[in-house]
C-alpha cells in the first residue's frame, strides 16, 4: 500500500532516519510500503520467515517469545531486522497492541535498501549494539 503523506514528518523525529535531509525523507516515504494491522494481529511469526523490517508509525507491539509477552514497542521503534539480517527465522511473535501502523522494507530488499542509505544503517547498527548492551545487562 503507498505510503501517506504525513509519514515525512513522522519519522523525521525517529532516531533510525534522524541524520536524512527532507529530500532523504521523501524518498523514504515513497521507497517503504505501509501496513495496517488490528489488535492481537500476528505481525511477524515466531519460527517462520521474517517477512521484512517494520517500522512503527503508530501504535505499539508486544514482543511475545513462546507465548510470554517479554517487552512492547512503540512509535519509531522497529523490528524484523534481525531476522532479514541473518537470513534466519524469528524468535519472536510481534503482535498488535491495538491499532498498528508501520513502515515495511520488504526482506529481499534490505541489504540493497541498506547499503544505498549508509546513514541508516549506522543508526540501525547503533540501535542494535544498544539492544545488546541492554541484554548484557540483564544477564548480569
Amino acid at each position: 500500500m503507498p505510503v501517506q503523506g504525513d509519514v515525512v514528518n513522522t519519522i523525521a523525529a525517529f532516531a533510525l532516519f534522524a541524520d536524512l535531509t527532507g529530500p532523504q525523507l521523501e524518498e523514504m516515504a515513497h521507497v517503504l510500503d505501509e501496513a495496517w494491522f488490528q489488535d492481537g494481529e500476528r505481525v511477524v511469526r515466531q519460527g517462520f520467515r521474517g517477512a521484512g523490517v517494520f517500522v512503527i508509525l503508530e501504535g505499539s507491539a508486544a514482543i511475545r517469545v513462546n507465548g510470554v509477552d517479554r517487552a512492547t514497542l512503540h512509535a519509531g521503534d522497529y523490528f524484523g531486522e534481525i531476522s532479514c539480517l541473518l537470513g534466519e527465522e524469528p524468535v519472536a511473535d510481534i503482535v498488535a497492541a491495538g491499532r498498528l501502523r508501520c513502515l515495511v522494507l520488504p526482506g529481499q530488499q534490505v541489504e540493497t535498501f541498506l547499503t544505498a542509505h549508509p546513514r541508516v544503517m549506522f543508526r540501525l547498527l547503533q540501535g542494535e549494539a544498544r539492544k545488546l548492551r541492554n541484554t548484557t545487562r540483564w544477564l548480569s
